[in-house]
């Protein structure tokens, strides 16, 4: 299940439902803490960074077992969260699962509930920088190659997408966002507008507006997600917008 960007507030009412019913809560422990205040009855399973496959083999476990287990993803559980792997790890296992109103003989019954994720809960923070196409791409090239972020990157910017970057630098990868900052310059101007959220809709929140050019000097890590305008995005005042083509279209402000 999906906790969205942190606050409860923003938590969606059928995950807290989900959250209410099960009997066992498993996540890391970060998402974990910003749930607590909800937890009451429930065993809850918490692993550290990396231990995404430990978590996610708990929960089938126990799932398996007859349990009701709530796997907590940050954002939403369908981008870069848990629910790929569950499912992953599903199928290599020969497991199966479906819908829990599902009259298959199944293994367990899973759903898949969604959450405000992490590139929403920061365009609002920004305006409306998302109002046309765009791409969101992790930089971590922890389970991913570098050559095909590079690829990703590079195709993104070239399209004039507006390009949303996930797990932008770390301890230990502290050079890659300035290399992405000087591909994406082969194919925008260097004051394109570049929105910068951290930690969106939890305590700690921090909102920058900058420059393409100026992105590699503004602080980062793994908490932030940046938002580069395209070609026809514009700041306005404390917000970036990304027009969608209805003025032009029905020529307002021509007369």
């Amino acid at each position: 299940m999906s906790l969205g960007p942190g606050a409860v507030e923003y938590l969606a009412p059928k995950a807290q439902e989900a959250l209410k019913a099960a009997r066992v809560v498993v996540g890391y422990q970060t998402y974990i803490t910003l749930i607590n205040s909800l937890l009451t009855h429930q065993e809850v399973v918490a692993t550290g960074m990396q231990g995404e496959v430990k978590r996610c083999q708990a929960a089938i476990d126990r799932a398996r077992a007859g349990q009701w287990v709530a796997l907590v993803s940050g954002g939403d559980a369908g981008i870069y969260g848990m629910a790929g792997l569950v499912l992953e790890l599903c199928a290599v296992q020969g497991l199966k699962v479906g819908q829990v109103d599902s009259n298959d003989e199944l293994d367990f019954s899973l759903e898949v509930i969604p959450g405000i994720p992490a590139l929403t809960a920061g365009a609002a923070l920004l305006g409306a920088p998302l109002m046309h196409d765009f791409a969101a791409i992790s930089l971590s090239d922890l389970l991913t190659p570098w050559e095909i972020i590079q690829r990703r990157v590079e195709a993104a910017a070239q399209g004039d997408f507006v390009i949303v970057l996930y797990n932008p630098k770390s301890k230990k990868r502290d050079w890659q966002l300035k290399a992405v900052v000087e591909l994406v310059l082969r194919y925008r101007e260097p004051l394109t507008p570049v929105g910068l959220v951290r930690r969106a809709r939890r305590a700690g929140e921090e909102i920058i507006v900058t420059t393409l050019e100026h992105l590699p000097k503004q602080p980062v890590d793994m908490q932030t997600i940046i938002i580069v305008g395209n070609s026809q995005s514009f700041q306005y005042g404390p917000y970036l917008v990304t027009p969608r083509g209805y003025l032009a279209k029905y020529q307002v402000g021509d007369q």
